[in-house]
């Protein structure tokens, strides 16, 4: 921990739980989780504003209720955070803030830790999954979005959050998308040519059923890494996003299928990206720090 410290800066925790830690030291020892915010929006292609959602969610987080009628006292499972990372000097290069979202995550992550990473947008999670990848050679990932992000390069760049899942298939990672309802047409036609390893579940297809879970979950190997874009959701509950698109996923749906994937496959590490807080509206801050909670809370019974 201590070699990346100059990397992160201190915010406020996760929660208000009731630890009896002597010290930061014991704290992060004695903890399955790590939470780190990304405070970047350098790619945007509508809105800007997602590099306030770490802060926005850590705000909100202590006022979350620590008992769960299903899950119990999640908060003893142990839950550290680290603060966010410091790219106010590199904000502008974004192959720079990937580098150094990596360089952090990688130290997390040979530490055995749970990583929670919040956005932020979404090319922040090809730092994070990049160091799983080194730790696990099989590693899929499952991805909640509205967009594929299968892009070669947008706006110039390859780092775009337009371009994120396509960095991780060159990584090697086997992909599940679900909640997809955006296609460009150059992402239409790598996807007729990349069969291997790519299994998507259209919003359409998948809304207000549940006969598509164990296909999802088939496709998945036994190491998954889930990262969550909160345009995933629909607006109607999940407003507070750059690119919000009709037609999203609910919140019970999104639950009982990520409760299975938690029950049936061994999943190493977490984002919620894409929060875009709107003034004078909590609730979406809100429904991100109790995803995250949720998740860890599924992390703590059925891993």
């Amino acid at each position: 921990m201590s070699k990346i410290r100059k990397y992160m800066i201190s915010s406020t925790p996760f929660g208000a739980f009731k630890y009896d830690f002597k010290d930061e030291t014991e704290a992060y020892e004695k903890s399955k989780v790590v939470i780190m915010g990304v405070p970047y929006d350098g790619t945007v292609s509508f809105q800007s504003g997602a590099r306030t959602g770490p802060d926005s969610v850590l705000s909100v987080s202590p006022n979350l209720e620590h008992y769960d009628k299903e899950l119990g006292n999640i908060f003893e499972t142990g839950i550290f955070t680290a603060g966010t990372v410091d790219i106010a000097n590199i904000h502008v290069n974004p192959e720079a803030v990937m580098n150094r979202v990596y360089d952090v995550s990688k130290s997390y992550v040979s530490d055995d830790k749970f990583l929670v990473t919040m956005g932020g947008e979404h090319s922040i999670t090809q730092g994070v999954v990049r160091a799983y990848k080194e730790n696990y050679e099989k590693l899929s990932v499952l991805q909640l979005d509205a967009h594929h992000d299968l892009m070669e390069e947008y706006g110039g760049s390859r780092y775009s959050h337009a371009s994120v899942a396509k960095r991780l298939i060159d990584i090697g990672c086997s992909l599940t998308q679900f909640g997809i309802r955006v296609t460009s047409e150059d992402e239409h036609a790598f996807i007729n040519k990349h069969n291997q390893g790519l299994s998507i579940f259209y919003a359409k297809d998948i809304y207000d059923n549940d006969q598509w879970h164990e296909e999802a979950i088939d496709s998945l190997s036994d190491n998954v890494y889930i990262t969550i874009d909160l345009d995933g959701l629909d607006p109607s509950i999940m407003p507070s996003t750059g690119t919000p698109v009709p037609g999203g996923l609910d919140w019970y749906g999104t639950m009982n299928f990520l409760r299975k994937v938690y029950k049936k496959r061994n999943v190493v590490g977490l984002d919620v990206m894409e929060l875009k807080p709107i003034p004078g509206n909590e609730a979406p801050n809100f429904l991100a720090a109790d995803l995250i909670y949720k998740n860890i809370g599924f992390l703590k019974n059925y891993r």
